[in-house]
Order: C-alpha cells, then sequence, then structure tokens
C-alpha cells in the first residue's frame, strides 16, 4: 500500500496542510503534528526520529543521523563546523557530525551547538533570534579548545542543523552569526529532517545566505495552515533569566565545541540493563546526546531502550502528544519544563539523566515517574 503523502490535521488553532514532494521514509514514519501553546506559530511537527516529544529506539535515531550524514555533498571543504540548534536539534547535530566524522574518516570537524544559557567563562561570539520560537534568543560561545577555536575562525563549510524547516529564516540567522567570524566561509549546508520550505523558498534562502548553499532532508514538502477563530493559546515563560550558568554545567558536552563526543564517565558506563528490560532513558533539556549514548550501550546488552528528553517547549494535549508532566527546570530559570507521550508502567525502569549537580534534581519529575536520577558530572553517581 502506498505510503500517505499528503496529510490534513485538524488543531487547536486551525488546519495544518501537509504535502510530501520527495521522501527518503515514509511521512508518518518520520513526523505526527500537535498544537503549541504558542500564538506565534500554533502548529508543530512532532518528530517521531529525534528523541524529543516522542520516544524513540536510539538505533532509530542513529539510523537517522546515518542517513543524513550520507547525504551531505562529497567534496565540502574543510575545516567544517556542525552547529546544532537548541535545544530540539543538539542531540542531531552531535549525531550527523559524529555520523559524518566516523563515516568520511575527516579530522577537520568541529561540533558546537547553540544555547540558552550564558557562561561567564568563555567568550560569546554571537547572538541570533529563531522568531517563532518559544525561546527566541541563541547564543554561540567561542570554543574552549585553542585549536578548536582557530578551526573556526578558519572554517570553510558551515553544516547547520534543526530538525525541521519550515521558513528557513532562522538558518539565515544563524549562517550570518557565525560568518562574521568565519571570513574564509565558502559553503553553507542546512540540514533538516523534514524541510517543509518548498523550492520557492529554498531559492530564496539561497540567495539570502553568505555563501553558497545545499539543503540536505529526509523528505522535502511543502505546508500551508488555515486558522481557525479559537482564542490564540496563552504561552507560558519559558525564556529564562539570563543568569550565568557555568557552576551548572561545568562540562563541555557540546557548547564551546568539540572534534568527538565527551567520553561517558566511568560511574555511567558501569550502569547495566537486563535483557528485554524495559528502559527509558530521559535527557533533560539541552542535554541529550550523552543520555543517547548511554541508550545505545543499553541496548547493545539486550534491553528494550527508548530515548526521550524534557522541553521548555509548551505543547497543547492532543493529536500526536498525550500524557503532559511539568516540572521545574533544571537549570535554576524558574521555567516549567514539560515531558510528552510517557504513559504510566510504560518502562520496568526509567533513567533521568543530568549534566546539573544533584541539588539541581526535579523531585517532582522524579516521583511521578519512579524514575532514578543519573549525573554525569558527578563522580559519585
Amino acid at each position: 500500500m502506498e505510503p500517505p503523502r499528503a496529510a490534513s490535521v485538524k488543531l487547536a488553532g486551525g488546519e495544518l496542510r501537509v504535502a510530501v514532494d520527495r521522501g527518503d521514509l515514509p511521512l508518518d514514519a518520520l513526523c505526527g503534528f500537535a498544537s503549541r501553546r504558542n500564538p506565534k506559530r500554533p502548529f508543530l511537527f512532532v518528530s517521531r526520529v529525534l528523541g524529543r516529544h516522542i520516544p524513540v529506539r536510539p538505533a532509530t535515531m542513529r539510523m537517522v543521523h546515518r542517513r543524513l550524514a550520507a547525504r551531505l555533498p562529497a567534496g565540502l571543504p574543510g575545516p567544517a563546523v556542525v552547529v546544532g540548534m537548541a535545544e530540539t536539534a543538539i542531540a542531531l547535530g552531535h549525531g550527523v557530525h559524529d555520523a559524518w566524522r566516523t563515516m568520511s574518516k575527516r579530522g577537520d570537524l568541529l561540533f558546537i551547538h547553540s544555547t540558552r544559557y550564558h557562561l561567564a567563562g568563555h567568550r560569546l561570539l554571537s547572538t541570533f533570534e529563531e522568531s517563532h520560537s518559544h525561546a527566541t534568543g541563541h547564543l554561540i560561545h567561542e570554543p574552549a579548545h585553542p585549536a578548536d577555536a582557530d578551526l573556526f575562525a578558519i572554517c570553510r563549510t558551515l553544516v547547520l542543523v534543526d530538525d525541521e524547516a519550515s521558513t528557513g529564516s532562522t538558518f539565515v540567522a544563524l549562517a550570518e552569526a557565525c560568518r562574521r567570524h568565519m571570513p574564509g566561509l565558502s559553503r553553507i549546508v542546512c540540514v533538516t529532517i523534514t524541510d517543509w520550505m518548498g523550492e520557492v523558498r529554498r531559492e530564496e534562502i539561497r540567495d539570502a545566505m553568505p555563501a553558497r548553499t545545499d539543503f540536505v532532508s529526509l523528505l522535502e514538502g511543502h505546508y500551508s495552515f488555515v486558522p481557525s477563530d479559537a482564542p490564540l493559546p496563552r504561552m507560558p515563560d519559558v525564556t529564562g533569566d539570563g543568569g550565568f550558568k557555568d557552576s551548572l554545567i561545568p562540562v563541555n558536552w557540546g557548547r564551546t565545541g568539540l572534534r568527538e563526543p565527551h567520553p561517558l564517565p566511568d560511574h555511567v558506563t558501569a550502569i547495566e540493563a537486563k535483557p528485554v528490560e524495559r528502559i527509558l532513558v530521559l535527557g533533560t533539556g539541552e542535554f541529550v546526546y550523552p543520555p543517547f549514548q548511554l541508550a545505545r550501550r543499553l541496548s547493545a546488552m539486550g534491553a528494550d531502550v527508548m530515548v526521550q528528553a524534557t522541553t521548555r517547549s509548551p505543547i497543547m494535549e492532543g493529536n500526536d502528544v498525550h500524557g503532559i508532566l511539568e516540572f521545574p527546570d533544571a537549570y535554576r530559570d524558574g521555567i516549567p519544563n514539560f515531558l510528552y507521550s510517557v504513559r504510566p508502567r510504560q518502562y520496568d525502569r526509567i533513567l533521568v539523566c543530568y549534566e546539573t549537580p544533584p541539588e539541581t534534581a526535579q523531585e517532582g519529575l522524579i516521583a511521578a515517574l519512579g524514575a532514578e536520577p543519573v549525573f554525569f558530572n558527578n563522580s559519585g553517581g
């Protein structure tokens, strides 16, 4: 049976219509849909392969990373910098970088991700805005290692990674933010799982970019949204306090540049799983790729493992999002965070993974899930 190439979805604020122009995988394998608590954009493409709003098997996430890396144009000039977009595409960007590094055996690739957190100990290189987001401001800090800072400065290829693209405006803003520190930039590649811009908009983005630009995705299509006369949703304040977070996030897991993934600490690699044990490995906020690495390890032991992450993205119940938990964030911003689509007794064991200290553990979340906290930056576990 031919997989669906179009969908019309009734959401709280209107009707979302999508059509597929090209797809490596079927539409319903890659994404579903939901309503956002955001008057600027009341709809959401809910990825089924990202490991954020819906639990995903680590092998599926790795498959996506490798497929996207394999689609990167051959012969991209180096050095190259891969930028993952906070918070949703941090693990995706890191995974694409790692898969590209492994497949190409190149040594001139650097990964860095944007962040919503200020770091006093690292020079702030750039800021840019994601205008439709629930938290618009993004920060890019200078790579921590001098050799990585030098590589960033002589970058010739910039690979920008986000989970989906609908207008492409954020890619333009990010490229401009980076270009000021990359005088030799000659190529840009925009990487997404799903690309909803359409060919006309992609040409407009190419014209707006500061260097020759290619687009890589697993699915291309276009969409339209017809708003209803329903009241616009109220968006909670999830922007944070803008304070410095160095003491909460002392380890560089990607905010200040990595050539290869930071090794997991010994007390994390010592965690074991039983065959067929149902385990959810839960990342928190921007801390997502190391939990994914842990999930891969536990899956290799024979456990039935899923990966997901908490988020500051406010979504309404319904469509492809169910079971909302709300709780304070772990970065002392005093903002709400959310977890979606986890059902009671769905797992034998849930590991909530933190890069922040033990005193930041989200006790309400842990109690509601019957979960075990795992502190990656704490040698005592």
